[in-house]
């Protein structure tokens, strides 16, 4: 499942994305974390998010590090990268290469994905975009 998932956003298209997310996400998924939109229904905040992304990052690549599973549920820490060439989260388009980490933790009933947890480094984008300074150590 989390292969599938790999491969569906590291193809860069909203529509073979979608799909996979339509296929493993439950329809009444419950999502514990903020999301960069806001739709009626969980399937349209997905494709809408994938959407943002992709045009701000067309790039964008995941890197699964790390899957732990235990019982029902499944921890997986990830790269992204990507080179912001579109807008993206209000910012008009830098070129600049940014890599941040994420972990989801996902709950799974009946081979589907039904509730889930997330921590998305935005900070360090914003860092990287230049939007945030940069700590000098």
């Amino acid at each position: 499942m989390f292969k599938r998932i790999e491969d569906a956003v590291n193809t860069g298209d909203v529509e073979v994305i979608s799909k996979i997310f339509d296929e493993i996400v439950a329809p009444d998924v419950l999502i514990h974390m903020p999301l960069a939109v806001q739709a009626p229904q969980p399937q349209e905040a997905f494709r809408q998010l994938w959407a943002m992304l992709l045009r701000g990052l067309p790039d964008l690549h995941l890197t699964i590090e790390d899957l732990i599973a235990e019982g029902d549920k499944v921890v997986m820490r990830a790269t992204v990268t990507g080179t912001h060439q579109g807008e993206y989260m209000g910012l008009p388009p830098t070129g600049k290469s940014i890599t941040y980490n994420e972990i989801f933790i996902w709950r799974l009933a009946g081979g589907r994905i039904t509730e889930m947890w997330g921590v998305v480094d935005v900070f360090s984008q914003m860092q990287q975009l230049g939007v945030i300074p940069a700590r000098r150590t």
